[in-house]
């Protein structure tokens, strides 16, 4: 069993620069490849980005790529997803996903456990 706890969240402007953490419990955080989602009023869950166990592998949404950057500290259980250049329609809860491939993945259906989600805003 994972527990995932996000944080970082909140209003920030246009060009502006955020972090979310997601700090999770349990033994076996490394061995989990995670994810972040967003989900914005009125749209779907939306994959944003992923890492593998290890951090050595990562992918990103077409729409974040050249501005987000996934990371995680094994060492501290906990997974960070750095924002940068954020844009009005980057608003939305993020959430962050543990699954059970080791290897990461694109898909929501690949994760069993997920966090509670923090809300960001970004004003134009």
């Amino acid at each position: 069993q994972v527990q995932l706890v996000e944080s970082g969240g909140g209003l920030v402007q246009a060009g502006g620069s955020q972090r979310l953490s997601c700090a999770a419990s349990g033994r076996t955080f490394s061995s989990y490849g995670m994810g972040w989602f967003r989900q914005a009023p009125g749209k779907e869950r939306e994959f944003v980005a992923t890492i593998n166990w290890s951090g050595g592998i990562r992918y990103y949404a077409d729409s974040v790529k050249g501005r987000f950057t996934i990371s995680r500290d094994n060492a501290k259980n906990t997974l960070y997803l750095q924002m940068n250049s954020l844009k009005p329609e980057d608003t939305a809860v993020y959430y962050c996903a543990a699954g059970g491939r080791s290897s990461g993945s694109t898909s929501s259906t690949a994760y069993n456990y997920w966090g509670q989600g923090t809300q960001v805003t970004v004003s134009s």
